[in-house]
């Protein structure tokens, strides 16, 4: 049972502590982004972006302005964006003004919010169940055959 064995054999992995989430990245007020943008986490935008930004989620504060095409799962409008807006979530708050397509698997306009362009929903795609063979069935088989015979008559003739 507290063998001595079991100590020293080396074969112990040590524990793996769980990944914590990175807390977001800020975009301040008062700074301004020429350029694009990638993360695999949160981004919050409260400046000016002039560039595309590629996330997992995105939050635009009411003072953002954003111009270029955003890709992530989920995207929560506040502020300004100019451009196209491709992500699985996106919630347009009462202060948000886009000017752009939205291409969206869910899709959530907040009352007073500002949209001029397309909006678009897009799902995954998924495989579709296949279907058998239908088995030709008697009257098909026996007016297709009935009518074969018939051409084959004409033509001996």
């Amino acid at each position: 049972m507290f063998s001595k064995s079991s100590k020293g054999n080396g074969d112990a992995t040590p524990p793996t502590s769980p990944v914590k989430p990175s807390p977001p990245s800020l975009i301040s007020i008062d700074l301004k982004i020429v350029g694009d943008l990638q993360s695999d986490g949160e981004i919050q935008v409260d400046g000016t972006i002039e560039g595309d930004i590629r996330t997992k989620t995105l939050l635009i504060g009411e003072t953002a302005n954003i111009t270029g095409e955003i890709i992530a799962d989920m995207v929560a409008i506040h502020g300004t964006v100019t451009g196209q807006i491709r992500a699985k979530h996106v919630k347009l708050a009462n202060t948000a003004h886009v000017v752009g397509d939205i291409l969206h698997e869910e899709l959530t306009i907040e009352q007073g919010a500002f949209l001029e362009g397309h909006c678009k929903r897009i799902a995954e795609p998924k495989a579709a169940p296949e279907k058998p063979a239908k088995a030709p069935t008697p009257a098909t088989t026996q007016s297709t055959n009935t009518a074969l015979n018939h051409a084959a008559k004409t033509a001996t003739s």
